[in-house]
C-alpha cells in the first residue's frame, strides 16, 4: 500500500514511540505546520521524518520564480518514520515550536519538489513487527542487561534511564537505537531492520563493540588531551 506524504529532511533519524520536538523556522515548513493544522479534527496530522544522507537541512534560496526552493543538492535514506503532531505552540515571529511523536515506518519511493511549497514524498509502509515470541523476549534481555552496562559507561546517572526500559521487544529495540550514542549510519540501519529480533542482534553487536571501546579508553592512564598533544621540550 502507498502513499503520500508531506517530507521533512532531517540531520536525525526518527523511531516510532519516540518524542521528537522541533523548531519551525523555514517558510515551507511553517506552510506544513499550517496545513496540518487545518485538516478536520481525526485526521491524522503526521509527516514523514527522513535522514539526510548528504546535504544540509535549511533549503537553498527559493528561485526567482516563485517556485519551491527543491532539494538542491539533497540526498536522503530510503526508510523514514511518520511523525504525528502532539503539540504546537506558535510564535511570535510566526514560526512554531511542535512536539511529534514517531508513528510507522515508511519506504521512500519517490519526491516531488513541485507540488507543495514543502517537499512531497510517494512511500510504501513497512511491515510492523508481529507479536514477540520466545526467543524474541530471549534477545531482548540480553539487550537489556548489556544496555545497562553500557549505560554505567556514558551517563553518570545511568539507573535514571535503565529504570524506566520497556518490556515490550519492539519498543525496547527502538528506544535502545534512539538513545544510544550512535552515528546517524548506525541507527538508519536499526530503523530499516523489519523484524524486531533482527534489530536486537543488531543493537547487541553495536552495544558489545562500543561498550569494548569505551572501556579501552577508560584503561588509559592518562587523560586523552595529552595523547592528542606534542611532547613537552626538554
Amino acid at each position: 500500500m502507498t502513499a503520500r506524504l508531506p517530507v521533512f529532511p532531517l540531520q536525525t533519524v526518527l523511531f516510532p514511540g519516540l518524542v521528537l520536538p522541533l523548531h519551525i523556522f523555514e517558510e515551507r515548513y511553517r506552510a506544513l505546520i499550517r496545513h496540518l493544522v487545518a485538516r478536520p479534527e481525526g485526521t491524522p496530522r503526521e509527516f514523514g521524518v527522513v535522514a539526510i544522507e548528504r546535504g544540509s537541512e535549511v533549503a537553498p534560496p527559493a528561485p526567482a520564480d516563485g517556485s519551491p526552493p527543491g532539494l538542491g543538492g539533497l540526498t536522503l535514506h530510503e526508510v523514514g518514520c511518520t511523525a504525528e503532531l502532539r503539540q504546537i505552540t506558535e510564535l511570535a515571529d510566526g514560526g512554531f515550536d511542535v512536539v511529534t511523536v514517531g508513528r510507522r515506518r515508511f519506504r521512500l519511493t519517490g519526491i516531488d519538489e513541485h507540488a507543495a511549497p514543502y517537499l512531497t514524498g510517494e512511500v510504501e509502509w513497512l511491515p510492523e513487527p508481529e507479536e514477540a515470541d520466545e526467543s524474541t523476549g530471549l534477545l531482548a534481555a540480553r539487550v537489556i542487561a548489556v544496555f545497562r552496562q553500557y549505560l554505567t559507561l556514558i551517563r553518570p546517572d545511568p539507573e535514571a534511564i535503565a529504570e524506566q526500559l520497556p518490556d515490550d521487544p519492539t519498543v525496547l529495540s527502538h528506544l535502545v537505537a534512539a538513545t544510544a550514542a550512535l552515528t546517524v549510519a548506525d541507527r538508519q540501519r536499526l530503523l530499516a531492520i523489519d523484524d524486531t529480533a533482527g534489530r536486537l542482534r543488531a543493537e547487541l553487536r553495536l552495544l558489545n563493540h562500543e561498550a569494548a571501546l569505551l572501556r579501552q579508553v577508560r584503561a588509559v592512564p592518562v587523560p586523552l588531551r595529552e595523547l592528542a598533544s606534542p611532547p613537552a621540550p626538554n
